[in-house]
């Protein structure tokens, strides 16, 4: 085994991380206290990126982020830049028992899906001018899924969509497409879309909530494929295009649970993505006999390190887990990841900054190990 020279790379990372104190002042002071100018948050947001940069370099990591600083939450920021799009904050519910549960947040189709304007071109250029010579820039985006599945039918305009097949699909790809490739334009060769859909697929409340909707469980997975095929054929050759599964990442919280066995065979073998990010930090994802669907050709990168919580897990442990995931796809097939982001929102994971990097630490370390030895 060896080191991969194209991403996604042995030890990676899904992206996001804790936003420092001053940055969060100045996002008070931009958004709630009106005290500073856009151009003001914008240097402060420079400085921090750039800090965040250099700690990924310093831990070894071969695929930098921005660490998502320039958000507040992964998704909405996004999408609610695309044209015919509306969202809504998500809440934090506090169940009966005192835990708290992510409700996530009411994402709408109000008109054509269109891209009006290069999103994330400006950030990814200045990222890229912080990134050392020999490492991969990396740009997250969220899923086109998430303009169906948090609302259906029902949360897409009939008045744009009397019908949903093929327009609106098609419309929300070439969206995608355009901003895929005012990215590779700018230089950028590798995006990761975030999804939460196909992973709460996984768990049976959220199968039913889907019911509820009018749409079937069992199909949804396979029309989402077909989905993001269109998508992949508008990416730009030599564009390296991942997708990370997640089942909610919120405070430390999680939305949902279960197995990937639902949407195994139409995440791995019917998309045409390069790669899958995969949370298997415990017991909530199930095992690995789902990573028998990888095809030849695709990786899966194992997300065995929580960024939920700060104790750090056990190298040896992360190498029988390895072993095993290797029964099923091929070890040169697999990369390690810690599970999800460590600030998938601006609010940030339940985690130490110190914790933040000792994870990522081990992570570049055991799959060194594992690969490299």
């Amino acid at each position: 085994m060896t080191a991969r020279t194209t991403p996604p790379f042995r030890a990676d990372h899904v992206g996001s991380f804790l936003r420092p104190q001053y940055l969060l002042e100045a996002r008070e002071q931009f958004f709630v206290k009106k005290t500073i100018d856009a151009a003001q948050l914008r240097a402060v947001e420079d400085r921090a990126i750039t800090e965040i940069v250099k700690f990924q370099q310093d831990v070894g990591l071969h695929s930098i982020t921005d660490g998502e600083f320039r958000r507040t939450y992964f998704h909405i920021d996004f999408l609610e830049q695309l044209g015919g799009v509306k969202t809504d904050i998500p809440v934090t519910v506090k169940k009966p028992d005192g835990t708290e549960e992510l409700a996530p947040p009411v994402i709408r189709v109000i008109d054509k899906v269109r891209h009006v304007k290069d999103i994330q071109k400006a950030d990814f250029e200045y990222l890229k001018s912080q990134v050392a010579a020999g490492l991969t820039p990396k740009v997250t985006i969220p899923s086109p899924t998430m303009l169906h599945f948090r609302g259906g039918r029902a949360g897409i305009s009939r008045e744009a969509y009397p019908e949903l097949e093929p327009v609106f699909y098609d419309d929300v790809a070439k969206a995608y497409g355009e901003e895929l490739q005012s990215l590779y334009d700018a230089g950028c060769r590798y995006v990761q879309m975030d999804d939460t859909n196909l992973a709460y697929l996984c768990d049976e409340k959220m199968r039913e909530a889907a019911r509820s909707r009018g749409d079937d469980p069992n199909e949804l997975p396979h029309r989402y494929a077909t989905f993001i095929n269109k998508v992949v054929a508008r990416k730009p050759a030599g564009m390296t295009l991942a997708m990370h599964l997640c089942r909610g990442n919120f405070k430390s919280t999680h939305a949902a649970a279960g197995n990937y066995e639902p949407v195994a065979e139409a995440l791995l073998a019917e998309m045409n993505l390069d790669a899958f990010f995969l949370e298997y930090d415990d017991e909530r994802s199930g095992d690995f006999r789902p990573l028998r669907y990888l095809p030849k050709g695709k990786i899966v990168v194992l997300g065995l390190v929580t960024t939920k919580f700060g104790q750090l897990e056990d190298k040896d442990a992360l190498k029988r887990r390895i072993d095993e995931a290797a029964k099923y796809a091929p070890l040169d097939q697999l990369c390690l990841s810690p599970q999800c982001g460590f600030s998938s929102t601006v609010h940030g994971n339940n985690i130490a900054v110190e914790d933040q990097r000792k994870k990522l630490a081990l992570v570049v370390e055991t799959a060194r190990e594992v690969w490299e030895s």
